[in-house]
């Protein structure tokens, strides 16, 4: 039977340099984000940044996704 979500996440939170390293740069950016739209406004510069950051918040997960699924494929094989 295979792992959950969080149960393969916290494996690979364990074991993977590389999805730590993605998981760790996804919070800074989510913190950064947080940080940005916390405020009541924002001027075209820091609209700007917070698209930037969203896209590269979602490129982050995207990656830590596509180690999910290889290591689900490898589980299966």
């Amino acid at each position: 039977m295979g792992k959950t979500q969080d149960e393969l996440k916290a494996h690979l939170m364990q074991t993977s340099e590389e999805f730590r390293r993605l998981a760790l740069e996804h919070s800074e950016y989510k913190r950064k984000l947080e940080s940005l739209t916390s405020r009541h406004y924002l001027t075209p510069e820091e609209q700007v940044e917070e698209v930037r950051l969203k896209k590269i918040k979602l490129r982050l997960k995207d990656q830590m996704e596509d180690l999910l699924n290889r290591h689900r494929a490898q589980q299966v094989a």
